[in-house]
């Protein structure tokens, strides 16, 4: 019996994530967990409870007493909002995962999932085609964080057999949550401010280039790579995984090729260094190689689904 925890359900990529894990899993055998006392919206009718991942004694006591078998540990801190609070990104983006690990290795835990993120690469990283392995220097918080957690991920693999697997996100673009507070964010607001017929500004330089993904694709990936038999996950770091790879330029014409009054205008701030930073596509062909892994939504697709799916009363 399969019993799947998934902490930091209330974000972008938890709230769909649960909906498809209770789809497939039976919404009995699939609890929602977040810091919020109250169930978020987006996970209305899911198993749900207050958990914050850095309070450790009752993480442990909730997983042993529930004999859950499977976690997927979500809560983190964004790059930008990362920033702006570093010690408790650090704390957050680390002391949780130290917890899950543990439970592992202590037999508790059959199963985790942990997300990286495209932020453990930095400037010295080839830019195009980024390769699973290479030069990663992280000059932000977020990335450093998460290159150490691949770092602890492979070596509680390595030294207790822990089944842990990981996918390097990048950007992602989803219509059922707003953006929070990611650099790659803008690639969701953009949808937002065309269906309300507002100019948009943009912080990012209008040739930036960056790897991204349609939310659907992204949390297949996740159930595919959790799927997967053991024998073929070779990388216990964190797979290179990749989508499609635009520019602000770029989406802003496939939007107006849908609404022909779209305006957007560029006004960089202190995400343009973080974006500097990060590669602007990405070489994932050992996932598609191990297991099995290819993306559905190229950036045409991508835009037709948000403009006709986003709700702008999500704003107010």
């Amino acid at each position: 019996m399969r019993k799947v925890l998934v902490i930091g359900a209330g974000g972008q990529i938890g709230t769909e994530l649960v909906m498809r894990l209770g789809d497939k899993l039976g919404t009995e055998n699939v609890i929602a967990a977040d810091v919020k006392s109250e169930c978020p919206l987006g996970l209305k009718g899911s198993q749900y409870v207050e958990l914050d991942a850095l309070d450790r004694d009752k993480v442990r006591s909730f997983i042993i007493n529930e004999k859950i078998t499977e976690v997927y540990l979500l809560a983190a801190l964004l790059s930008a909002t990362a920033e702006k609070n570093p010690d408790f990104a650090w704390r957050l983006n680390m002391e949780g995962l130290f917890t899950i690990l543990d439970l592992a290795k202590e037999g508790y835990i059959k199963k985790i999932f942990w997300p990286s993120s495209i932020a453990v690469f930095g400037p010295t990283t080839p830019r195009k085609d980024t390769p699973q392995r290479t030069t990663m220097e992280p000059t932000t918080v977020y990335g450093i964080s998460k290159q150490a957690g691949e770092r602890w991920c492979e070596y509680y693999h390595q030294k207790h057999g822990v089944d842990v697997r990981s996918i390097r996100y990048p950007g992602l673009i989803s219509y059922t949550s707003l953006p929070g507070g990611g650099t790659t964010d803008y690639a969701v607001d953009i949808f937002y401010q065309a269906k309300l017929g507002n100019h948009f500004t943009c912080f990012l330089e209008k040739d930036t280039r960056l790897p991204m993904m349609f939310m659907e694709d992204a949390i297949r990936a996740t159930i595919e790579l959790m799927e997967a038999p053991i024998e073929q996950i070779k990388i216990r770091s964190s797979y290179n995984l990749s989508g499609c790879d635009f520019t602000p330029a770029e989406i802003a014409r496939e939007i107006e090729k849908h609404i022909p009054t779209f305006h957007i205008s560029y006004q960089p701030d202190f995400r343009q260094a973080i974006a500097d930073s990060w590669p602007g596509s990405i070489d994932d062909s050992e996932a598609r190689e191990d297991w099995g892994w290819k993306e559905i939504y190229k950036l045409p697709d991508l835009v037709k689904v948000m403009l006709e799916n986003v709700d702008v009363h999500l704003l107010t």
